[in-house]
């Protein structure tokens, strides 16, 4: 007999769940191609962009952290390949973790469900923070200062991060607005998505035009700032140099997690065999080339060694001498985070939903409201949760954090299709991911070489939630799974 920790859920059971989701007492269907497009650009442009760029290009890569982001964008569109065609075969809410259950079974499910909390909840507190930075950064443009930013009233360490508790209203406030924008209703959420996916893009595009202009005035500027174009390593791994790539892909790799965002919202998409690959490759192919224009233009534009910043793009602008660029920059920043939080927040809810409808989590983490269709108590719950995350953790520890829980994603996604090929064949694929096995394979190998590139205080951290993950499991999912009550039944009959 299988051992049943592996019990695959039955894919007729998925796609069953998948028809009956547009009922009344299911998720509304709501969400047309434009819709899906944004909502993964929404989600993509936002933290990386406006602020690890020049992070990891200060501490790690240099001039070369835009082949940091190439070797991040390859696997990502590895892995973006393997979700448009589990997208198109299951479009049901769930996105990893329901390929992992029909697939890998329920142990494996689990694990990635909870590994995608760090994904979602934790990349909504990450981007909270860096929001509010640009919010405190736009207000004291103005001469307003705001005291409640600093003096952090509790400061220890863990994992060998500094850590501060403080209250940071800004942060707060955009977590609970977006929670309400997130239980009216889906439809709601992405208008708003749309509008800020927007005005980001059009900023993003006026930093492009005008350091393009800047590099074409002062191009002996931009080639000395270029040069050594990859820095000499220091001696340590992950300080410049090649592991300097690597590491500086592993940490902007937070820049590209919202693609798979995309398939957590299936069930509410109008025609999602056709409009989830469009919706999940193509914001990718969009973002990762803004990603290439904007970090070669601004370590280009600013030394690489002075980029470690808050704000690196808004200082770019300073630089270049358009001091109203800035305050544009900054109200890029401040919707193009708004949207990454919804989007993450978003996601999270879906993805509980589903596994509370399995059994593996409480039945009310899954109710719906009764009037708007969406999973209210669940996105309250995360959005305090986000919040309470945004108040007492840096910056950089979320933000490894969520690479590794997302890279262990596309890992088991990567290998679930091709799982899927083998042990199913016959099933109808309306988007086939192309050159199985080659392609996740290759998949597989690009997110493990970025989570072996990341620090050890992230290791730990992430270690230490799939533990408490699989206690939660053992003490309770496991035996209220429906997955197991079915083979209890059939192992009495």
């Amino acid at each position: 007999m299988a051992n049943p920790l592996f019990a695959t859920k039955p894919i007729k059971t998925i796609l069953a769940e998948a028809e009956d989701s547009g009922g009344e007492h299911g998720l509304k269907r709501a969400l047309g191609p434009i819709n899906l497009i944004t909502l993964g650009i929404g989600a993509i442009i936002g933290a990386g962009i406006f602020v690890l760029t020049g992070t990891a290009a200060a501490q790690f890569a240099g001039p070369a952290i835009v082949i940091s982001y190439i070797i991040a964008g390859i696997g990502c569109v590895f892995a973006g390949l393997c979700y448009a065609e589990f997208a198109s075969m299951m479009p049901i809410a769930g996105s990893a973790y329901t390929y992992g259950y029909a697939t890998m079974g329920e142990l494996v499910a689990w694990v990635i469900g909870w590994a995608l909390v760090l994904e979602y909840a934790f990349g909504a507190a990450t981007v909270a923070v860096g929001w509010s930075g640009f919010v405190s950064d736009l207000v004291s443009f103005f001469g307003v200062t705001l005291p409640f930013n600093a003096n952090p009233k509790l400061a220890f360490s863990l994992f060998g991060h500094p850590m501060a508790a403080q209250v940071d209203i800004f942060a707060l406030s955009a977590l609970v607005i977006i929670t309400i924008i997130l239980v009216v209703g889906v439809k709601e959420s992405a208008n708003f998505n749309s509008a800020a996916v927007l005005i980001k893009g059009a900023i993003v595009l006026v930093f492009i035009a005008i350091a393009a202009m800047f590099a074409f005035g002062h191009w002996p500027h931009m080639t000395a700032n270029w040069h050594p174009f990859i820095p000499q390593n220091t001696g340590q791994f992950g300080q410049f140099g090649w592991s300097g790539i690597m590491r500086g892909a592993g940490v902007v790799f937070f820049a590209y997690i919202g693609f798979d965002a995309v398939s957590t919202a299936a069930q509410e998409a109008r025609n999602p065999q056709k409009d989830m690959p469009f919706g999940i490759l193509g914001s990718l192919v969009i973002c990762t080339t803004l990603y290439i224009l904007v970090s070669g233009l601004l370590t280009g534009v600013v030394n690489f060694s002075k980029l470690n910043v808050a704000a690196p793009v808004a200082d770019a602008t300073r630089v270049i001498g358009m001091g109203w660029a800035t305050v544009l920059i900054d109200l890029g920043a401040i919707a193009g985070l708004a949207s990454v939080m919804m989007v993450m927040m978003l996601g999270q809810s879906r993805v509980l939903y589903t596994m509370s409808r399995d059994g593996l989590l409480p039945n009310w983490v899954g109710e719906l409201h009764p009037r708007f269709r969406t999973p209210y108590k669940t996105s309250m719950i995360v959005g305090v949760f986000a919040a309470s995350l945004a108040a007492f953790f840096p910056i950089t520890l979320l933000g490894e954090l969520v690479s590794l829980g997302t890279l262990l994603a596309f890992t088991i996604v990567s290998l679930g299709v091709w799982v899927m090929r083998v042990r199913h064949p016959e099933m109808h694929r309306p988007f086939r991911t192309p050159l199985v096995p080659v392609v996740p394979i290759c998949g597989m190998l690009v997110a493990l070489a970025l989570m072996f590139s990341l620090d050890r205080p992230a290791w730990i951290g992430f270690g230490s939630w799939l533990v408490l993950g699989l206690f939660i499991y053992f003490g309770y999912s496991r035996r209220h799974s429906r997955v197991q009550r079915s083979l209890t039944g059939r192992a009495g009959d």
